[in-house]
C-alpha cells in the first residue's frame, strides 16, 4: 500500500485545487485527502512535488492487432497467430506508457483481443471482436463479414456467446480499406436496426463506425449507443442538419470523433484524398466537434490508434488536446478520457474517477493539464491497479 502525493488533482470531472494524497491499498483507492498528512509510518509516501494526479486515461477507439505501420489493417491477413500475439502486447504496452490504463478495441482479427483480457501488468480491454461489415467491406478480411438477416443475427449471437463487450458495426467504408467508400451505407436502415435490436435483447451496446452523413442519419434511426468518427461528409463538405444534431443529444449517443495524431507527422495519402474529395479540412471536423458538444452531445475521446504511423498507438494525449484546440475546456476534455470514456465503456462504476474503492488506475503528469493540455504527455508515473 502507498500515499500518492501530488501538487492537485483531477477526479475525472473537476480539478481538486491545493496538495493531494491518494491512498491505495490492494488495488483500490482507499481514501483521497485535499493535504498531505504525515502517513510516513503506515504508508510508502511516493511525492511527485508540482505534478497532478488523475485517473488512468481510457482510449475508446483502438486496434490493437495494428502494429502502427502503412495498411496495418489490410495486413492482417498475413499475420501468424504468434506473431499477432506480438503486435496486441506491444500495442497494449505503448498504450500504457502513455498513460492509458483502459482501451476499447473496436476491431480485431478473428477474435485474436478477447484472449488478452484480465492480463496482469497491462491495460484492462473492451472488446468487440471482428466488426460487423458488408461482404467486401470496411475491413472484411478481419473476419465478421455478413450478408441478410440471417448472418446478421448469427454474428450478434455469436459475440454474445463468445463473450464480446459491444458490437461495432461498419456502416460506411473506410479510408484504410481500398475500394470502399465512406460515403455509403454498408447496410440498409432494417439491417442496422436488426443489429441494434438483436444486440440489445442480449445486453450489449452497438457503435457504428460512419463517416457519410446518412450512415449517420442512418445510425441515429435505428437507435445505436455510439457513432465513431461522425464525420458527417457530403459532396460538398461536412455538414450536420439541427434535426439530427438534436437527435444525437437527446437519444444520449455517444460519439467519438477520432481525432488525434502523431505531432508533425505525414497524413495518410488516403485521408488527404478523402479531404480533397469531400471538401473538408481538420478546422472544419474541429468546429463540427465543438458544436456538437455544444448542444450537449456526449464526445468521448479515442484516437484510433494501431492503423498507420500517424494513428500509433499512445497518441491519445494529442486526441485530447485536439478537443482543446477546437474550443471545449480542458477539464471537459479530460473528463472524455476518464470518467465520460468509463461510463461509455460499461466501467463507469469502477474506474474513471479518482474516487474510494475504484480501481487504483492512476496517472500523474508533470505540472496543470487544465492550464496547458500538453502536461498529459509529460508522463511521470502510471499506476495499474494499485502497481
Amino acid at each position: 500500500m502507498f500515499a500518492l502525493r501530488t501538487a492537485r488533482g483531477f477526479d475525472g470531472e473537476r480539478m481538486l485545487t491545493g496538495p493531494v494524497t491518494v491512498f491505495v491499498e490492494e488495488g483500490r483507492i482507499a481514501g483521497i485527502e485535499n493535504s498531505w498528512p504525515d502517513v510516513s509510518e503506515q504508508w510508502r509516501v511516493i511525492e511527485h512535488p508540482g505534478a497532478t494526479v488523475l485517473p488512468g486515461l481510457i482510449d475508446t477507439h483502438v486496434h490493437l492487432c495494428g502494429d502502427n505501420g502503412l495498411d496495418a489493417l489490410e495486413r492482417l491477413s498475413g499475420f501468424s497467430d504468434e506473431h499477432l500475439d506480438e503486435v496486441i502486447e506491444q500495442g497494449l504496452r505503448q498504450q500504457l506508457a502513455a498513460g492509458v490504463t483502459t482501451v476499447r478495441d473496436l476491431g480485431d482479427r478473428d477474435w485474436a483481443v478477447l484472449g488478452w483480457r484480465g492480463r496482469a501488468g497491462l491495460p484492462s480491454i473492451v472488446a468487440a471482436g471482428p466488426p460487423i461489415t458488408s461482404v467486401g467491406g470496411h475491413c472484411a478480411s478481419m473476419g465478421g463479414a455478413v450478408e441478410g438477416p440471417e448472418q446478421i443475427i448469427a454474428a450478434v449471437r455469436e459475440r454474445a456467446e463468445r463473450g464480446a463487450d459491444v458490437v461495432k458495426i461498419m456502416a460506411t467504408g473506410g479510408i484504410m480499406t481500398p475500394g470502399t467508400d465512406v460515403g455509403a451505407c454498408q447496410f440498409t436502415l432494417g439491417e442496422l436496426r436488426l443489429v441494434v435490436d438483436e444486440a440489445h435483447r442480449r445486453g450489449l451496446p452497438v457503435t457504428a463506425h460512419a463517416h457519410g452523413l446518412s450512415a449517420v442519419e442512418q445510425a441515429v434511426a435505428a437507435g445505436v449507443d455510439g457513432i465513431e468518427h461522425c464525420t458527417c461528409l457530403t459532396s460538398t463538405g461536412i455538414k450536420l442538419p439541427g434535426e439530427v444534431l438534436d437527435a444525437i443529444a437527446k437519444k444520449g449517443i455517444a460519439v467519438c470523433p477520432t481525432l488525434g495524431r502523431v505531432d508533425g507527422g505525414v497524413v495518410a495519402p488516403r485521408v488527404l484524398e478523402m479531404m480533397r474529395h469531400f471538401r473538408w479540412t481538420f478546422e472544419d471536423r474541429h468546429a463540427l466537434v465543438a458544436r456538437m458538444h455544444e448542444h450537449g452531445v456526449t464526445i468521448i475521446s479515442g484516437a484510433d490508434t494501431g492503423i498507420s504511423p500517424g494513428k500509433r498507438h499512445g497518441v491519445l494525449p494529442n486526441a485530447i488536446a485536439e478537443l482543446v484546440e477546437a474550443g471545449i475546456a480542458p477539464a471537459d476534455a479530460l473528463a472524455s478520457a476518464t470518467s465520460r470514456a468509463a461510463r461509455v465503456c460499461g466501467l463507469g462504476d469502477r474506474k474513471g474517477r479518482l474516487r474510494t474503492g475504484f480501481d487504483a488506475d492512476l496517472l500523474v503528469v508533470g505540472g496543470d493539464p487544465t492550464a496547458d493540455i500538453r502536461a498529459l504527455r509529460d508522463v511521470r508515473e502510471v499506476s495499474l491497479s494499485g502497481k
